[in-house]
């Protein structure tokens, strides 16, 4: 939006005729932000639409296992949608600052997506949860927590606190450099210079303060992947799961409380730590069943992602979630334990 002009040699026309570098910055500011909030509006409307045509208005099953409503699950969809647009105003602001800091230079053009290609990818590595939580690119995942209950919304809030953070900075700078460039040179190619001391450096800056801040704020520390919050957030999946597969079976119906569901998992073995990411989580699951002295066990093995997401793959016993299908008296149908996903709290909880 910047760009185009030093490549068409424009500025002094367009200075000639507005006469307000300020006007300029915002009206380009503004367009540029229209037609982002177009798009994203495009694709929750295409999204909603395409979804609703191949799967209909049904209950959709959250992370942890308990079923939302078709509007509870659309009021979640939207505010995901809203969410994420924080971390894209994030990489809007970048995107404006480095077309105004880079000039014609190319990369002004890829650096939003070179940034949100390094975010998205440092959100996969094993990183200390506080400086996943500093950078923007959270927000794009941290929507999980919307579809548990209760809700884990502290990553989320955070993630999009980051993020309108970095893209008021990032903005800002892109001002400041706009109004203080010089338009009469006429060979002007962006600085590279400027780019790593006005740009670069503010940023990791905005970096380094976010994960100060956030750390004794949250009381996190490493990954935020605990053996006591991964068989906290199976058991609690299981105990939801295990409720549905009774209904689809005509069995007595059973709450929670009764069967009282509890894990217990390790990692790999006795010599490593129970924390972190990894697909060496192997978890054992414990039930009752009202009448019943025998307890029910299930084997899992758990390959728990560094933003806290896990899939659950049964293990046996076969009666429990050995097979993909389950025999119900309309035919066969999906076995929800068979396999299964959920959400790990990362943050501590007053549960811990």
């Amino acid at each position: 939006v910047f760009a185009a002009e030093d490549r068409l040699g424009t500025w002094r026309h367009l200075l000639v005729v507005v006469r307000s570098a300020r006007r300029i910055f915002v009206a380009k500011t503004l367009a540029s932000l229209t037609v982002i909030l177009l798009l994203m509006a495009g694709l929750a409307v295409s999204g909603a639409v395409g979804g609703l045509l191949a799967v209909g208005n049904q209950p959709l099953a959250g992370l942890d296992g308990h079923l939302l409503a078709p509007s509870d699950a659309a009021v979640k969809v939207l505010l995901a949608w809203v969410a994420v647009l924080a971390p894209t105003l994030a990489l809007a602001g970048i995107g404006l600052l480095g077309s105004v800091t880079l000039g014609r230079s190319p990369m002004g053009l890829l650096l939003p997506a070179v940034v949100a290609l390094a975010m998205q990818l440092a959100q996969m590595l094993p990183l200390p949860l506080v400086v996943r939580l500093a950078l923007p690119g959270y927000a794009f995942i941290a929507w999980n927590g919307l579809f548990t209950d209760p809700g884990q919304v502290g990553p989320l809030l955070i993630g999009v606190a980051v993020s309108l953070a970095w893209a008021l900075t990032a903005t800002v700078l892109a001002y400041v450099l706009f109004l203080r460039r010089d338009f009469t040179d006429l060979g002007y190619d962006g600085s590279g210079r400027r780019a790593v001391t006005a740009g670069l450096l503010p940023l990791a800056g905005l970096l380094a303060v976010s994960a100060a801040v956030i750390a004794p704020a949250t009381g996190v520390s490493g990954s935020g992947i605990e053996q006591d919050k991964v068989q906290r957030s199976l058991a609690t999946a299981f105990a939801h799961l295990y409720r549905m597969q009774t209904e689809q079976l005509h069995r007595p119906a059973v709450t929670e409380a009764q069967l009282r569901v509890t894990a217990a998992c390790d990692k790999g073995s006795d010599r490593v730590a129970a924390q972190g990411p990894g697909n060496d989580w192997r978890c054992v699951v414990s039930w009752h069943l009202p009448g019943v002295e025998a307890t029910g066990t299930a084997v899992y093995q758990l390959d728990v992602t560094s933003d806290g997401r896990f899939v659950a793959d049964g293990d046996g016993p076969k009666e429990v979630n050995g097979y993909f299908l389950v025999r119900t008296p309309e035919g066969d149908a999906p076995n929800p334990l068979w396999q299964f996903d959920g959400n790990v709290e990362l943050l501590p909880t007053s549960k811990g």
